[in-house]
């Protein structure tokens, strides 16, 4: 991150409707109100945006492995350099928990470009490259769309990081820094994320536009979230959240009014539930990210800064706002 952190000017049409592709049905109280045109146009508009390598020092890939169908794979291109076992595995769970591994594929490359295995749920469905092209999504009337993938979905990206990095023949065998796993997620995702904190392996999580629920049970069909489980989060979380705007405002400041049990941020951006996901490079939410990622895994002091202490990079001179807890 060279040490700083800057907002990023948004294109405001473009998130808009990646917005809308994103979220619907993801964590909103109230069904989504857009026409199936919108969607056609948003998906269009980002299928057409080039993979990107990141700006990090390792180049980012994007791939899938034939054995491991159901998910998309971000990391270095090469590998040389995590010899010994210094690969961070990142795990993710989409917007809409749709099954589209490569929708949040700009902010999941630039991790990857500073030295992550990042893992998404779901099949290679946007942008170029796609094997298993995603349909355009229809407005809804009435009620939440079903999860298409699960909890379980993103917990397994674990399961494999960890089996190749042992099995012969893996290219990421001996590379994978096992024991050091995040869990993240956009809006539903997000949920996913939260399910699976618990897990002894995820050192920390990333919640992106989500909390749980605030009024009970998901009324997403396949989310199993909670706000008990906001207990059994053993490891420091970062609320990541598009200010007021975001549909998810309400239930994720929420959920970090009752984290008091491990070190907590809230960090919020005032473009809406969007994010700025489908920026180049991921935008200024995934300077953010690769900052925790860096600090929380890594054990960067330079990039703590802009979390902790009087003067820190999101407490003064941009448009993001902060608040911590037992940091």
């Amino acid at each position: 991150m060279g040490g700083t952190l800057a907002t990023r000017r948004i294109r405001p049409a473009l998130l808009g409707l990646m917005a809308v592709v994103l979220a619907t049905g993801s964590n909103a109280q109230q069904p989504q109100q857009a026409d199936g045109e919108a969607f056609r146009r948003a998906q269009e508009e980002f299928n057409k945006v080039p993979n990107t390598p990141g700006d990090g020092p390792y180049p980012a890939i994007v791939e899938t492995d034939p054995a491991f169908p159901r998910h998309v794979i971000y990391r270095p291109a090469d590998l040389s350099p995590f010899e010994g076992g210094k690969l961070p595995i990142l795990v993710w769970g989409n917007g809409a928990c749709v099954d589209d591994g490569t929708a949040h594929r700009l902010h999941l490359a630039e991790i990857a470009s500073y030295g992550y295995l990042v893992i998404a749920a779901g099949g290679w469905r946007s942008g170029p490259g796609a094997t298993e092209p995603r349909a355009p999504q229809t407005a809804r009337t009435s009620g939440l769309p079903p999860a298409a993938t699960t909890a379980e979905d993103v917990r397994a990206g674990i399961d494999w990081a960890v089996a190749e990095n042992t099995r012969d023949g893996s290219k990421l065998r001996g590379k994978v820094a096992t024991g050091t796993v995040a869990a993240a997620g956009h809006s539903c995702g997000g949920l996913q994320a939260i399910e699976i904190a618990s897990d002894p392996r995820i050192r920390t999580v990333l919640v992106h536009n989500s909390g749980v629920f605030n009024d009970g049970a998901s009324p997403i069909p396949g989310i199993k979230a909670s706000k008990d489980m906001l207990d059994r989060i053993h490891s420091p979380v970062i609320y990541i959240l598009g200010g007021p705007t975001d549909i998810a405002y309400p239930n994720g400041t929420d959920d970090f009014a009752r984290l008091n049990a491990v070190p907590a941020v809230l960090a919020n951006l005032p473009v809406g539930h969007g994010g700025t996901f489908s920026e180049p490079m991921g935008g200024a939410v995934a300077h953010v990210a690769v900052d925790w990622l860096e600090w929380q895994l890594k054990g960067d002091e330079s990039a703590a800064r802009t979390f902790v202490g009087e003067n820190c990079r999101l407490c003064t001179g941009t448009d993001w706002s902060i608040e911590r807890k037992g940091l």
